[in-house]
């Protein structure tokens, strides 16, 4: 996989802060021209810049935030470290010319969950933590698109959970600075992820919030990403995404949206 391609992965959300690493992985794109004569001996490339994402859960009442975030990248032929992200690149399979397989170790920061003082539909709940998530990611290139499959779990043991992420996008190249990537994706949670988020405990009942037990959701996800590359050095990344929530979401009496959004915003400075 060349430098440029590795970096376009991972365009989709999920209904969980884990969303904010996949979604900056996705934006750091790079030309194969600027980048040719950047890289160290070893092939290794290296960036630090600032970014800003805009995200709305899904929970009843709480407020839209706001975060602001640092970007930090090292990318070579075995490893990808963005942010909270970190992938160790297995051997790709070369099908022909134009087609590749290509298979990663990858290890995730996930900032999800909520604090009983986020919303008042949340007073009386406990804390739901984040954590770490681990598992393993593969991806089919081709003149035509991009498909890529990624499964993780909760190594953090908060929820226990499992996820399965499958991804199609496309990008385009308009002249030497302008790159988009539109992209679709569906991602499956299993029951005790969704339970553990957007469930309610016999001790968490109240006469607004009865009892709910999660079950297996799929989110369906629509978005697009791109940069703008001043020269060699200086980018703008750029993002917006709205994700459908399953059934088994929106039926939870913590929800009352059937999808939410973000936009993403950042610079970052490639040595």
């Amino acid at each position: 996989m060349s430098f440029d391609q590795s970096l376009l992965l991972n365009g989709r959300f999920t209904t969980m802060r884990l969303a904010t690493t996949a979604f900056i992985g996705g934006l750091v794109i790079a030309s194969p021209l600027a980048f040719a004569d950047e890289s160290s001996s070893d092939g290794t490339t290296w960036g630090l810049g600032v970014g800003a994402m805009s995200e709305q859960d899904p929970y009843a009442g709480i407020d839209r935030e706001s975060t602001p975030f640092p970007l930090f990248l090292v990318e070579n032929r075995y490893i990808s470290v963005f942010g909270p992200e970190i992938e160790f690149k297995l051997p790709s399979i070369d099908i022909n010319d134009s087609q590749q397989l290509n298979f990663g170790i990858v290890a995730q920061y996930d900032e999800s969950g909520y604090e009983e003082d986020d919303a008042p539909i949340l007073n009386g709940m406990s804390e739901r933590e984040g954590g770490f998530w681990a598992g393993a990611k593969a991806e089919w290139e081709n003149e035509l698109f991009e498909v890529s499959a990624e499964w993780l779990a909760d190594v953090s043991g908060n929820s226990d959970g499992q996820r399965v992420d499958l991804g199609l996008e496309r990008t385009w190249e308009f002249g030497e600075h302008i790159m988009l990537t539109p992209y679709v994706g569906a991602s499956w949670q299993d029951d005790k992820n969704v339970d553990y988020y957007f469930g309610v405990r016999d001790n968490e009942v109240r006469f607004d919030r009865p009892a709910y037990k999660g079950e297996s959701a799929t989110n369906i996800e629509a978005g697009v990403r791109g940069v703008y590359q001043f020269d060699q050095h200086h980018s703008v990344l750029i993002g917006v995404e709205v994700t459908s929530l399953a059934d088994e979401i929106k039926d939870s009496p913590l929800v009352d949206r059937s999808t939410q959004n973000a936009v993403l915003v950042g610079y970052l400075y490639t040595f």
